[in-house]
C-alpha cells in the first residue's frame, strides 16, 4: 500500500465512520435498528451500489470474528454480575440446551418447507439460532425491563455464541458427520476450557490492574482491553471457547472495581461502536442484492420457523424447569435477536467450500434484515402488552468512581433510573456517611448546587464527592437507597 492509497483509505475510512455516527442518531430518533443501516451503507458502496468489488469471505470471517472479540468485551466490562449472577444456571441452559433445540426445530423446518437436505437444513440453523450480543444490549439499553430479564438475555446473548461456532464448523464441513455424543462432549470440553482461561485472567488481570501503578491514565483502558483480547486468544490456542473466555474474563475486570472504571467503559464502548460499523459495513459489501431473490421466500419461511417455533419451543423447553412465569417466557422470546453474528457464521461455510454455502448465506442477510425489522423495534411494545417494565426495572442505579488520586477522595457519578425508589428522596435524608456529600445535581440539561431539603427525581443525575475511607459505604448507602427506599437500612441503625 503507498502512501496516496493510504490517504485515500483514510479518506473513505472516516467519511464512513462519521456517516454511520449520523446514522445512529437517526436510528435512535425513527427506532430502525442501527445495524440495519450500516449494512445499508455497506449494500450502497457494494457491487449494486457505488460499484465496489468485495469477494472476500475469508477476510470478512476474521474481520467479523475481531469485531465479536470486541463486542463482547465490552458487553462484558458493562455486565452487572449481581443482575446476572441469580439467572446464570438459566442462561447456560438456555445457551446449550435451548440452542440445540432450536437448531432442530429449525432445521426440520427448513428441510420440509424449503426443501434443503438434512446437513445444510442443520447447518443453517445452528448459523440462526445464535442471538446477536450487539443486538441484545443496544436494545436493552433502551427498553428498561425487570432485572432478571435484562441479566438472563445478556448472559445468554454472551454464552450462546460459543456452542453455535462449534456446531457450525461441525455441519460446514465436508467430512461424515460427528456422532452426537462427540458434539456434545467436544462443546462441553471447549466451553470448559474457554471458562476457565476467562476466569484465571479475569482474576489475575484485575489483581495486576489494580495493584501495578500505571504512569497514565490513559493506559488503564488499553491494558484492560488488551487482558479481554488476551483471553479469547489464549481460549483459543487451547482449542477452548475464545469467545466464551473473551466475555468471563470482561464480565470479571468490569465487576473489579478498576481504577478509572469510567475510562475503561467508554473506550471500551468506542471500539464496540467502531467494531459494529466496520463488521456490519463489511457483511453489507459481500451481499449482492441482484443475486438474492430467489433466497427471499426461503429466507421469509425458514425465519417464520425459527421465530414464531424454535425459539419459543427452546424458551419453554430450558426455562420452564426454572419456573420463569409464561408472560416473561414469551418476552425472552420475542427477544432473541439476531444481528451481525449469523452474517458472520454464513461466511464459515462459503470459506470451508460447503455445498450452497452461497445460497445459506444468501438466505441467513435477508433473515436478519427483515426479522430484526420486524422484533427490534416492536419490543417495546410486546413488552408493554405483556405488562414487563412496569415495576421493577432492569436498569440498575448507574455509578461511576474516578479516583481523585492527589486529594485522596472519590468521586461518584449517579445516575437515578426510571422507577428507582430514590426518587422523592431529599438530600439529607440518603444518609450519606461523614465524607460523603452531594455536591451538584443535573436535571433536564440543568445544574445546581442542591441542599439538605433537594428533592430527588428519577432521570437525575448526582455528583458525590467521598473520602478515600467512605467511598465504597457511601456507594453501597446511594444502591440501598434505590432499592428499598429511604428507610432502607433504618431498623439496622445504617
Amino acid at each position: 500500500m503507498t502512501v496516496d492509497r493510504l490517504n485515500t483509505f483514510l479518506l473513505e475510512f472516516s467519511v464512513i465512520l462519521l456517516v454511520a455516527v449520523v446514522a445512529v442518531r437517526f436510528s435512535t430518533r425513527s427506532g430502525l435498528p442501527s445495524l440495519l443501516i450500516y449494512l445499508g451503507i455497506g449494500v450502497a458502496l457494494g457491487p449494486n451500489g457505488l460499484g465496489f468489488a468485495f469477494h472476500n469471505a475469508e477476510l470478512t470471517q476474521v474481520l467479523g470474528y475481531a469485531a465479536l472479540v470486541v463486542i463482547l468485551a465490552e458487553g462484558g466490562l458493562k455486565t452487572s454480575w449481581r443482575s446476572i449472577k441469580p439467572v446464570m444456571p438459566a442462561a447456560g441452559v438456555l445457551a446449550t440446551v435451548g440452542v440445540v433445540i432450536s437448531v432442530l426445530v429449525t432445521a426440520a423446518g427448513a428441510h420440509l418447507l424449503i426443501d434443503l437436505d438434512w446437513r445444510t437444513a442443520l447447518l443453517l440453523g445452528a448459523i440462526v439460532s445464535s442471538t446477536d450480543a450487539a443486538a441484545v444490549f443496544s436494545v436493552l439499553r433502551m427498553v428498561p425491563l425487570p432485572r432478571r430479564l435484562t441479566g438472563l438475555l445478556e448472559a445468554e446473548s454472551g454464552l450462546n455464541d460459543a456452542p453455535v461456532v462449534i456446531l457450525v464448523v461441525a455441519f460446514a464441513t465436508t467430512g461424515p458427520l460427528d456422532p452426537w455424543y462427540v458434539l456434545a462432549g467436544t462443546i462441553i470440553a471447549e466451553l470448559a476450557i474457554g471458562a476457565a482461561v476467562g476466569y484465571a485472567v479475569g482474576r489475575l488481570g484485575a489483581y495486576a490492574v489494580k495493584h501495578v501503578a500505571l504512569p497514565s491514565s490513559g493506559l488503564y483502558p488499553i491494558a484492560v482491553l488488551a487482558l479481554t483480547v488476551l483471553a479469547y486468544a489464549g481460549g483459543s490456542l487451547l482449542h477452548g471457547s475464545g469467545f466464551l473466555a473473551v466475555y468471563t474474563a470482561a464480565v470479571i475486570l468490569g465487576n473489579s472495581k478498576l481504577p478509572h472504571g469510567p475510562a475503561v467503559r467508554g473506550f471500551a464502548d468506542g471500539l464496540a461502536w467502531i467494531g459494529q460499523i466496520g463488521m456490519f459495513v463489511v457483511l453489507g459489501l459481500l451481499c449482492t442484492p441482484s443475486q438474492m431473490g430467489s433466497a427471499v421466500v426461503p429466507a421469509l419461511v425458514s425465519g417464520a420457523v425459527l421465530v414464531f417455533l424454535a425459539r419459543p419451543a427452546s424458551v419453554v423447553a430450558a426455562l420452564t424447569p426454572f419456573r420463569i412465569p409464561w408472560r416473561e417466557q414469551a418476552l425472552l422470546s420475542w427477544a432473541g435477536l439476531r444481528g451481525a453474528v449469523p452474517i458472520v457464521l454464513a461466511t464459515i461455510p462459503m470459506v470451508a467450500d460447503a455445498p450452497r454455502a452461497q445460497e445459506v448465506f444468501n438466505i441467513v442477510f435477508i433473515l436478519v434484515v427483515a426479522f430484526t425489522l420486524l422484533q427490534g423495534p416492536t419490543l417495546p411494545l410486546v413488552a408493554r402488552w405483556l405488562r414487563i417494565g412496569e415495576g421493577d426495572m432492569g436498569q440498575d442505579l448507574g455509578i461511576e468512581s474516578a479516583p481523585l488520586e492527589k486529594l485522596h477522595g472519590h468521586l461518584l457519578s449517579v445516575a437515578l433510573a426510571p422507577g428507582s425508589r430514590m426518587s422523592g428522596v431529599e438530600v439529607g435524608e440518603l444518609r450519606l456517611p461523614k465524607g460523603a456529600a452531594v455536591t451538584l445535581v443535573v436535571r433536564e440539561g440543568s445544574s445546581f448546587v442542591p441542599d439538605r431539603t433537594t428533592i430527588l427525581r428519577a432521570g437525575d443525575e448526582l455528583l458525590v464527592v467521598t473520602t478515600e475511607e467512605v467511598g465504597d459505604a457511601a456507594e453501597r448507602r446511594l444502591r440501598a437507597v434505590d432499592q428499598g427506599g429511604k428507610l432502607a437500612g433504618w431498623l439496622r441503625g445504617k
